[in-house]
């Protein structure tokens, strides 16, 4: 399924919001899945991100084929690292972290899989990453030993995001951290996607749909929401096709 990319910047193109559900291999439960995918079928989801900071060797390829099992929605990789890359899903996030001077996530890590990708059919989707400081330690900053950009300076934040478009990348990914304290705000979303060419990814502690239309209408294409789900469940009876 080598047209993700495509499908999404047609969708934006065409004004459509996206809608992505993420599941944390290292917090889910997998004979949960069944009833869980239900339930994100039922949704207007239209992406289901698989990935995590800290997350067991093989989990993910075992999470990702049970699955495939129960939805044709397309699954794409979020990973914190090489041993979550698995070629039985659909897309993969190649994520840079342009936020931080970390070489091993600006760069070191991409290396490293290259032998598990030459070959794949994965849409491999260039992606710049930015944290943003959200009010908590995260464990994106925890594991790779950065800082979030301070959320008081939208000016850095907004051209390091511009830059991530020079540099190639094929996304922005605006993240506050899974469940984050404070959401990125209105006017971030909105001075960066007001700069930006490709489509824009916001994600981080959204719990509501009154928080995800907030962030469609500053200028989000995709939202991504984990954590409200795996809290609450019920989260899903708002957002029913």
């Amino acid at each position: 399924m080598k047209q993700i990319y495509k499908n999404i910047v047609q969708s934006v193109s065409n004004g459509k919001k996206l809608l992505a559900v993420l599941i944390d291999p290292d917090k889910f439960q997998i004979e949960h899945t069944p009833a869980f995918i239900s339930k994100v079928n039922a949704s207007i989801a239209t992406h289901i991100f698989v990935g995590g900071s800290e997350v067991q060797e093989q989990l993910t390829d075992i999470l990702v084929n049970e699955i495939k099992k129960h939805t044709q929605l397309p699954i794409v990789l979020f990973p914190g690292d090489v041993t979550q890359i698995t070629n039985k899903a659909d897309g993969l996030l190649f994520l840079s972290l342009i936020s931080g001077r970390n070489p091993e996530y600006l760069i070191g890590k991409h290396i490293k899989a290259v032998s598990k990708l030459k070959g794949t059919q994965l849409d491999i989707i260039p992606t710049g990453y930015l944290l943003i400081e959200n009010g908590k330690e995260t464990a994106v900053q925890r594991v790779t030993q950065t800082q979030p950009m301070p959320k008081n300076n939208s000016e850095h934040i907004v051209n390091t995001a511009k830059a991530g478009e020079f540099l190639g990348m094929k996304l922005i990914y605006l993240e506050a951290g899974s469940g984050a304290c404070e959401l990125i705000s209105e006017s971030i979303i909105s001075k960066v996607k007001s700069e930006l060419n490709i489509p824009l990814i916001v994600g981080g502690g959204i719990r509501s749909k009154i928080q995800m239309n907030a962030a469609y209408q500053a200028g989000a294409d995709v939202v991504v929401i984990g954590t409200a789900f795996e809290e609450d469940e019920s989260f899903f009876d708002s957002l029913k096709k």
